[in-house]
């Protein structure tokens, strides 16, 4: 079966089991190797890069619905997600699907509504689906070199925006760094999400006023340099910063 047939196919069970005119496309960003990524797919069928999105189940919750959307198109689980948007322009889908008729269900016009997650890339091993020939974490400053479908770089786009804003308000880290860090990788960490250079003193203080940390008995080993002191996130003062909002930042 080739890729055409692939993308027929699911819309002939699709006008069976899923809703019409409803999708839902995560964003999910990962931190490595100093660098800000997003999980992206590569498609058999046109070899576009898209989000890891899909369509929901008649019988079932959003919520629950992309969850299941992200393991069956990345093998991810478990993946903490919130609602950033909602795109909806008239003909968002046309373009990708205009070699099939006006009855293929893909080709409807769609409303997707836009997750945002945070996840550390060396948690879990990535898993494609039957529709991608790849499904891997990409630079988001490689983005330019890509060829996408539909307007799925504009959903990056303002996640990106919306991660940043949710810099002021919330705190962020525990998805994406290792249990143990120093203050310069949580500092090259929000430098890399905001795109600009963070005064090192300004930011240790207010990133130590935040009670979100706790200092460890042990340094980073191996350096040319002064050994670093490590840290690792407070869960409880980390998880009331969640619900709350950063009071001291």
């Amino acid at each position: 079966m080739d890729s055409k047939q692939q993308i027929q196919k699911l819309s002939d069970e699709g006008k069976k089991i899923y809703l019409s005119h409803i999708s839902a496309d995560p964003v999910i960003f990962g931190f490595e190797s100093n660098e800000l990524k997003v999980l992206l797919v590569k498609m058999n069928y046109r070899e576009k890069w898209m989000l890891p999105g899909g369509y929901v189940k008649k019988d079932e919750d959003l919520d629950d619905a992309v969850q299941r959307i992200i393991k069956d198109r990345t093998g991810l689980t478990d993946v903490y997600l919130h609602e950033f948007g909602v795109f909806g322009k008239k003909a968002r889908s046309e373009e990708y699907f205009e070699e099939f008729d006006e009855s293929h269900f893909s080709k409807q016009r769609f409303i997707s509504i836009g997750y945002l997650a945070l996840y550390n890339p060396s948690q879990q091993d990535l898993v494609k689906d039957e529709l991608s020939q790849s499904c891997e974490w990409t630079n988001i400053n490689k983005l330019d070199e890509l060829d996408f479908a539909m307007d799925h770089r504009e959903i990056i786009e303002k996640a990106l925006l919306a991660l940043r804003e949710k810099i002021a308000i919330r705190p962020i880290g525990y998805n994406l760094l290792p249990e143990k860090f120093t203050l310069s990788e949580i500092q090259k960490l929000y430098e890399t999400i905001l795109g600009k250079e963070l005064n090192r003193g300004n930011f240790y203080r207010k990133i130590k006023n935040l009670g979100i940390l706790k200092k460890l008995d042990e340094q980073r080993r191996g350096g040319a340099h002064k050994s670093p002191d490590l840290y690792t996130f407070d869960a409880e003062n980390y998880q009331k910063a969640l619900e709350n909002g950063l009071t001291n930042w």
